[in-house]
């Protein structure tokens, strides 16, 4: 194994942990949904500002699981022409589609921080317990960050394939390949 793998692999890994940490916040915010809704149901009284918690913990968490799909190769892909032409060709189609993913995640990096400056400029607070919500979108956007040099990678990564022919050297699962 080179050393290339090994890093991928390593970086993987890390990628996991965070992936994992935001999914354990999934797990909290299903509970406290859950609670909520037994809460109501029982005619009890709502979790107050549940709401402004869950908007905030769901982007952190939607956005932990980027950079860990994407060093997987585990985004929206159609490779049904790739494998049906097969060779180099299938190989500079995901090179091309991996630059295309690459071109997508920084423009949607940009308008996160676009979106976390006006929400600190304009000092905007969520509507029933009124914390600031910048500090949190500043999170997102920092997690956010992340993927765009993962895509980096992917995308040399596969242009090493398509130059040299052969399979991709990012860790995939089993089952998977090009």
């Amino acid at each position: 194994m080179d050393e290339f793998t090994l890093k991928s692999r390593r970086l993987s890994g890390y990628l996991r942990v965070v992936a994992c940490i935001g999914f354990t916040g999934l797990v909290i915010l299903s509970l406290l949904t859950m609670v909520d809704g037994v809460s109501r149901w029982l005619s009890l009284p709502r979790i107050p500002g549940f709401l402004d918690i869950s908007e905030v913990v769901y982007a952190i968490v939607i956005t932990s699981c980027f950079p860990a799909l994407l060093i997987r190769d585990h985004n929206v892909t159609i490779r049904f022409l790739g494998k049906a032409v097969g060779g180099r060709t299938n190989y500079w189609l995901e090179f091309f589609g991996n630059v295309l993913t690459l071109a997508f995640f920084t423009i949607l990096v940009w308008q996160f921080y676009l979106l976390t400056l006006d929400l600190q400029a304009n000092n905007r607070v969520s509507p029933t317990l009124e914390f600031p919500i910048a500090p949190w979108w500043w999170i997102t956007s920092i997690i956010m960050t992340i993927t765009v040099p993962v895509q980096v990678l992917v995308v040399f990564d596969s242009l090493y394939s398509a130059i040299f022919g052969v399979a991709s050297r990012l860790p995939k699962d089993e089952a998977e390949g090009v």
